[in-house]
């Protein structure tokens, strides 16, 4: 919780593996550990680390696997990785800004070396596939935005091979519908029409944010049979607008939630994300017209189930299905008196009923605390680690100060570009 509301832009300035040097392995194995601690007792049985490894190796992969082996937390685990510059996909940054900062204008992933990571990627998938029944395994292209239509051909063919879903984020700010619209003129200015010429646009396929999205290509993701997982309280806190969530329901979009990741969200909580879901519905249209607390539940549950490859075996109870369970304390004032359950589970709640979590079978939380793990060790830590954390984040800071007044520019003038499609409460500020 270093970061205040930034646009995504700059965040990435602040937050992003490449921006910081290499975290040691007992860093990434903290701070996998409690991300996953913060899920079991907000209820979550499964998370999905769309993780970045900076450098990506073998070792550090291993401190995050061995961290989920240690919890035993469901985990679907997938690596992100591109090969386009920022510098070059982001409207208006190699214009305003000074080119002696170009250096500085980090991104998701490291450029260059995306082959060599995908070759990564499939190595230590066939190296850990069989590790643990309750980790598998997902093909993660940072964005459209960010990769090559050479790069997205090979993972369509990866995933195929493989049987893998895929993840990759997909319009989740303004500034990045103004840069497809304008660089992508062979697909229509349209990132979908690009995924879709890659082979990737199909069942397997999971779009994160998806808010700048056009009706037709809300449409063409709906004929495709791909889905999308919405992050609204990470959206809000990054002023990347609100996702068209009733039109991607008309349209009969397969629909997940997600909580997005500790940093530009601050809170792994599904409560969170259900309340949003329903709320922010009513700002494209004040009418009734859903979704309503059941269809929240099965985003979060079901929907999110199927979106990873683990329909059958997670977000239901049935006969046959792996017994991941959350308990709730009905005596908790949420639920008192009890009127109707899946309301005031969408409405009333943000986790503290939470009793207990069992993945598997196995109790992972019983009285509200995870009991996997020594937290209070885990704890102890954290803390001793955050020193150096906190050293190297004043430094990314102070490197911030001085691109600040250029990529504020940068993204003031993104505003000024019409993208076809408006997301914001409010008219255009610029």
């Amino acid at each position: 919780m270093l970061i205040d509301t930034l646009p995504l832009n700059l965040w990435f300035l602040n937050a992003l593996p490449p921006v910081y040097p290499p975290r040691s392995l007992a860093e990434i194995r903290a701070r996998t550990l409690l991300g996953a601690v913060e899920c079991l007792e907000a209820g979550m049985t499964t998370t999905q680390d769309m993780v970045t490894l900076f450098p990506a190796d073998e070792a550090r992969l291993d401190a995050v696997l061995q961290a989920y082996d240690e919890i035993g937390i469901r985990a679907v685990m997938s690596l992100q990785f591109g090969d386009l510059r920022a510098l070059d996909r982001v409207p208006y940054w190699r214009e305003v800004v000074p080119e002696a900062l170009h250096d500085r204008l980090g991104a998701a992933v490291a450029p260059g070396t995306a082959d060599k990571m995908l070759d990564f990627v499939e190595g230590a998938y066939l190296a850990n596939r069989d590790r643990s029944p309750l980790i598998s395994w997902a093909l993660s292209p940072t964005s459209p935005a960010m990769a090559s239509a050479e790069l997205l051909s090979r993972v369509a063919r990866l995933a195929a091979r493989h049987d893998l879903p895929v993840t990759t984020h997909l319009y989740e700010t303004r500034a990045e519908a103004v840069s497809s619209r304008k660089l992508l003129g062979e697909h229509g200015g349209s990132e979908v029409r690009l995924l879709a010429a890659a082979g990737l646009l199909g069942p397997r396929l999971t779009l994160a944010h998806a808010i700048w999205l056009l009706d037709e290509e809300i449409d063409l993701i709906a004929a495709a049979g791909a889905g999308v997982v919405l992050n609204p309280a990470g959206n809000l806190k990054t002023k990347s607008g609100v996702a068209p969530i009733r039109r991607l329901r008309a349209a009969g979009v397969e629909i997940a939630l997600g909580s997005d990741n500790c940093s530009c969200n601050d809170a792994q909580n599904m409560f969170q994300a259900m309340k949003l879901f329903c709320g922010l519905a009513a700002i494209e249209d004040p009418e009734d017209g859903g979704p309503d607390a059941e269809a929240a539940i099965a985003a979060a549950t079901r929907g999110g189930a199927r979106r990873l490859g683990l329909a059958g075996a997670v977000g239901e109870i049935e006969v046959g299905a792996a017994a991941d369970l959350v308990l709730l304390d009905l005596s908790r004032p949420s639920f008192v008196p009890l009127n109707h359950a899946a309301r005031q589970l969408v409405y009333g709640e943000a986790g503290a009923a939470v009793d207990k979590v069992l993945v598997a079978g196995r109790l992972l939380v019983d009285g509200g605390r995870c009991i996997a793990v020594d937290r209070a060790a885990l704890a102890r830590e954290a803390e001793e680690l955050a020193e150096g954390l906190r050293a190297d984040a004043a430094e990314v800071a102070a490197r911030f100060d001085e691109l600040a007044p250029h990529v504020w520019e940068a993204w003031r003038r993104s505003w000024r570009d019409d993208v076809g499609v408006h997301r914001y409460v409010g008219r255009s500020p610029f």
